[in-house]
Order: structure tokens, then C-alpha cells, then sequence
């Protein structure tokens, strides 16, 4: 019985010699095995224990594949199973005192290892047979790999799976037309590159990967971003985001709820509009969308604190002289009834109203005095000069131009009226 993780082997006699342990945990194969009468001496830390063929726990790291070998049977003091669901655990020997403490393991195989290991310590028989003690192939840290680039179709594998500690996958010019499924189980993944393939649909599964900060899906053939991931734990892991060389026309409201997006990166695809509520994306310092078809900028986009912006090549229009007016007194009752439920923060969900109305309460626009409609406002065009929202501007035309207009709602007469000198 094997475990692939991170150990850190602590001595409990440390603290009295007034020194630390290094606080680091390596790479390391653990094997629950049985030393038999021909099996060669072996690095042991204790006394021998138990029957004439105890089970043992054996330490192996790739500095060191003989590895180091800890007997069990009535040697457990305790076990520290707090994290197992977290893929830690912790168990503390008797001879020698030392804590195994065990980490970045997968939960479910950490969770039979130590029933194993528990009914080792007992001195009851194992369920599975337990191998003879021999030193670890190499073969078997290639398991920890955490890096894996591949860039051409001939190497991508279709037979073996991909190493579960991978953090860093890139699998580029590989003619991928969906996202591998094998991919998702790669909890421990942080960057994953699929770009220069022909993906279309992106599966919610995506929102899986809890580790996952940075996601490249450049050059390939999507059309949309699912909400779903707009919902998924992607909310506080996503830090890089690169849907440049698509088809996308639009984003939906629900993507900037992705508020610890820094870099987003949305080139050459076929965009009409920005997200209402992009200002919401406050950790945004990067922003690149040049090469569009953007005709002007949402109202929020005021709010951006930005350190980059490209926005060259988009086909902005002039800011309009007359404003749309779209108000009615008095208020339609869905009108009133959404402003009340927008003001006062007051939950809703699709289990509570129809699931139209909730998009419509999810697209609501933000007045200039902070306060949100439906469908009663007046619009307004004025023009914005960028670099009020980022240090380093690329410019918007081939004229030098640094400036696009900019959308304004208003939700009564008298915010217009009060505006009116931000419209001239």
C-alpha cells in the first residue's frame, strides 16, 4: 500500500536542544510493507517490535529511495486527522518520538493509508497484501511532477493520465476540440494553458480547480463564457484570465463577480459591450481588449484602478448631443418593486421570483448617484479621457486619440439635471 505526498519527519527532542525543525515538507513515497528474513538490513529508526514479520511504514524521498523504516505495531501514540479532508494528517510515534506529518495528499487515499496504518499498530492483519520491503524506482516521483508542457499533438497522452500533483499544464497546438476531463482532477493545478486549440464550450467542471489562478484560452473558438463559472470557486482563486483570438461577443453580468481577476486580456474577438458592472473588478490592474468592436464604454468602467489599458482598434462612436430618455411617472410597479429590492440589498434568487426577473435585477443600471434601475432612466454620452483610470495608456486610434465615450444612466429628471454639466 503506497501514499504519494509531502512529509516532514519532526523530532520531538527539538525544542529541548533549543532548535527548530525546517518547516519544510518534501517529496516522499510512504509504504506500508513487511520486512521478511531475506530482506537486506534497512535504515531503522527504533527498536524492532511485534512478530517475527511486523508491518512497517517505510519513508522513501528521491535523495533517499532505500528510505527510512518506522515500525508500528503498538508504537502509535497518536493520530492528528483534523485536515485529512484537506489531504494532512499527522501521526506521532512512540519510538523514535518523532511526528510524520503528512501533507498535500490525496484526501481519500490519505484516509485508507491510515486506517491501514491503524490496524498495523493494533497488530491486526491488512486487508490488502502487503509488499516486501525494496527500495522505491525512480518511476515513482515522477508521480510528483508538478510541471507538464506539451506542444504538439503526437505528445499529448491519450492512454496515461496526467500527474496528480501537477500545478502547471500547458497543452497548446494539441488540436484539443474539448476541454480533456482528465484535467479536472487536477486539484492541485494552478496554471492551465489550452491555448492555440479549437475549444468551443468550456465545461463548468472548470470551477473544480480550486488552486487554479491563471487560465489561458487564447486562439481557440469559444463564443461565450459560462455563468456557471462566473459562480464557481474560480470567485476567489482566479487571478489571470486570457480570452484573446476568440469569437466572444459579449460577457455576462455575472463575470465580475471574478473580483480577484489582476489580469484579463480580451484581444481580437468580436465584443460589442463591456460587462455594466465591470467597475465591480477592483483588484483589476491589467486590461487589454484592443481589436473589437466596442462603441463605447460602460458607466462603471469609471471605477477601474488600472495600471495597463489597450483598447486600440475598437469602433467608438461619437458621445451623442441629445440623451435617451426612457423615464416614466409614475413608476410601473416591477419598476418601483426592483429599485426597493436594489436599494436595500434584500436577497433574491430564481427559488424565490421567476428567473427572468432575476436577469433583469442582475442587469440593472447604476445611476451617477449610486443608485440602480430597471428599465426607467435617462442615457447619456460623454467622453473620458483614460488615463483618469490607468497610469499607462495605449492609444485608442491611429490619430493619438486617449479618449472614448462613455455611457451614463440616470435614474430621475433630477440627476440629469444635476449632471448635465459632466455631459457637455
Amino acid at each position: 500500500m503506497k501514499l504519494h505526498c509531502e512529509v516532514e519527519v519532526i523530532s520531538r527532542h527539538l525544542p529541548a536542544l533549543g532548535l527548530r525543525n525546517r518547516g519544510k515538507g518534501v517529496r516522499a513515497v510512504l509504504i506500508l510493507c513487511q520486512q521478511t528474513p531475506k530482506s537486506p538490513p534497512w535504515p531503522q529508526a527504533g527498536g524492532e517490535r511485534g512478530g517475527p514479520h511486523p508491518a512497517c511504514l517505510l519513508v522513501s524521498t528521491l535523495k533517499d529511495k532505500r528510505g527510512t523504516r518506522y515500525e508500528l505495531k503498538e508504537n502509535i501514540e497518536q493520530f492528528f486527522t483534523k485536515f485529512v479532508d484537506e489531504g494532512k494528517a499527522t501521526v506521532r510515534l512512540k519510538t523514535p518520538p518523532v511526528d510524520i506529518c503528512l501533507s498535500k495528499a490525496n484526501s481519500v487515499s490519505l484516509k485508507g493509508f491510515l486506517s491501514a496504518v491503524r490496524l498495523a499498530h493494533r497488530g491486526c492483519e491488512v486487508e490488502a497484501p502487503l509488499p516486501a520491503l525494496a527500495p522505491v524506482k525512480t518511476s515513482e516521483f515522477e508521480k510528483f511532477k508538478t510541471k507538464m508542457v506539451i506542444t504538439s499533438k503526437k505528445d499529448y497522452p491519450l492512454s496515461k493520465s496526467f500527474p496528480h500533483y501537477l500545478e502547471h499544464l500547458q497543452t497548446s497546438y494539441c488540436g484539443l476540440v474539448r476541454v480533456d476531463m482528465r484535467m479536472l482532477c487536477l486539484k492541485n493545478l494552478r496554471k492551465l494553458d489550452l491555448s492555440h486549440n479549437h475549444i468551443k464550450k468550456l465545461p463548468a467542471t472548470i470551477g473544480d480547480l480550486i488552486s487554479l489562478q491563471e487560465l489561458n484560452l487564447s486562439d481557440n473558438h469559444l463564443e461565450s463564457f459560462s455563468v456557471a463559472l462566473c459562480h464557481s470557486t474560480l470567485q476567489k482563486s482566479l487571478r489571470s484570465l486570457d480570452l484573446s483570438k476568440n469569437k466572444i461577443k459579449a460577457l455576462p453580468v455575472q463575470f465580475c463577480q471574478l473580483r480577484e481577476l489582476i489580469d484579463l486580456k480580451l484581444d481580437c474577438n468580436e465584443l460589442i459591450r463591456f460587462p455594466f458592472k465591470i467597475g465591480q473588478l477592483t483588484n483589476l490592474r491589467f486590461l487589454s481588449a484592443a481589436q473589437n468592436k466596442l462603441s463605447f464604454l460602460p458607466s462603471e468602467f469609471r471605477n477601474l484602478s488600472l495600471e495597463y489599458l489597450d483598447l486600440f482598434g475598437n469602433t467608438f462612436e461619437q458621445p451623442k448631443v441629445l440623451p435617451v430618455i426612457m423615464l416614466q411617472m409614475p413608476l410601473t410597479l416591477l419598476e418601483s418593486s426592483a429599485r426597493t429590492i436594489l436599494h436595500n440589498r434584500i436577497p433574491y434568487g430564481s427559488h424565490i421570483i421567476p428567473f427572468h426577473l432575476c436577469q433583469d435585477l442582475d442587469t440593472a443600471k447604476t445611476c451617477v448617484c449610486g443608485r440602480l434601475c430597471l428599465s426607467c432612466f435617462t442615457q447619456g454620452t460623454t467622453s473620458m479621457n483614460l488615463h483618469s483610470v490607468a497610469h499607462t495608456v495605449v492609444l485608442v486610434d491611429n490619430m493619438g486619440g486617449t479618449e472614448a465615450p462613455v455611457i451614463s444612466y440616470f435614474c430621475s429628471l433630477g440627476c440629469y439635471i444635476n449632471s448635465c454639466d459632466m455631459l457637455k
